[in-house]
């Protein structure tokens, strides 16, 4: 059976009405391996064109608590996968979770600040037919925002 699947978006996403769900076609995909979630982002469906504007920025990360004077970042990289026998495309979060982070001096008596630590996001293009469907560790969160695209291009001139 499917797990329960998170709803974890920024507040303009919510606002929007887009929501991260299951549905009935991700039976295709396969069911997180033990130690990994399954997180599904099913996007809305816009005007035809309009699509072809629009990024999604995969974000993956993990809330922890730190100093909040050093910037820190999750050695995990998000990795595109092929589904076999379909041809689709889903996400895993591999490599190190080890934190990174720059070395200042914290003032004496700063109190740690609980903070959203991510990995280096993904951009994918937007596609309202087919889920984005990213495998994380547990204990990992998966968020995500658009990109879009001006209406003026610019070109550059030799």
């Amino acid at each position: 059976m499917m797990k329960a699947v998170r709803l974890l978006t920024f507040l303009p996403l919510l606002l929007a009405g887009v929501t991260v769900t299951a549905a009935e076609p991700l039976d295709a995909f396969p069911a997180a391996e033990e130690g990994m979630e399954r997180f599904v982002i099913v996007l809305p469906q816009h005007d035809n064109g309009q699509e072809e504007k629009l990024q999604v920025e995969i974000i993956v990360g993990r809330e922890m608590l730190t100093d909040g004077v050093n910037r820190q970042r999750l050695g995990n990289i998000i990795e595109p996968r092929s589904l076999k026998g379909w041809g689709y495309t889903y996400y895993e979060v591999t490599g190190s979770s080890q934190v990174i982070s720059t070395l200042m001096a914290a003032p004496e008596g700063v109190k740690k600040v609980k903070s959203f630590v991510s990995a280096p996001s993904l951009f994918v293009g937007y596609n309202s037919r087919l889920p984005i469907v990213v495998y994380a560790p547990t204990g990992y969160q998966v968020h995500y925002r658009f990109w879009q695209a001006g209406e003026e291009m610019m070109a550059e001139k030799k």
